[in-house]
């Protein structure tokens, strides 16, 4: 039952990821409280708005993609569950980074408690190695 549900909290956090795509691609018109705001601290001086969009989608698409296929790969009991899932959340830490706008306002929105999320798993499967490779 513990591994059911881990397994779904793992899924949910990834799909939580598509929210960011649509910020990303502009499918839901922005309003300030929503998160995301399409600007980025890092890319800003490298790319223009459009290339900085692209990147976000695929970022935090992927990201979505890793955490859903981890997530159920955790829940049966799969060998190749943890690499996809460390991949899918070292992604995601850095996305919410890197496309961070670098304004201190707004940050749960921002990406905070994903970010929070992403460094316990890390620190969780690479650091104390659980959860166990028992089945």
């Amino acid at each position: 039952m513990l591994r059911a549900f881990l397994g779904i909290l793992i899924v949910l956090h990834g799909l939580v990821h598509l929210w960011y795509v649509m910020l990303s691609q502009g499918w839901v018109d922005f309003q300030p409280e929503m998160g995301w705001t399409g600007e980025s601290w890092f890319f800003a001086l490298l790319l223009d708005e459009t290339a900085t969009r692209l990147l976000a989608t695929a970022s935090y698409g992927l990201a979505a993609l890793g955490f859903v296929v981890g997530g159920i790969g955790f829940w049966t009991a799969q060998d190749w569950w943890r690499p996809v899932t460390v991949g899918s959340a070292a992604l995601s830490a850095a996305a919410i980074l890197l496309f961070w706008d670098g304004r201190g306002r707004r940050l749960v929105e921002k990406g905070l408690v994903g970010l929070l999320i992403d460094l316990a798993l890390l620190f969780g499967l690479l650091v104390f190695g659980w959860p166990s490779v028992a089945r």
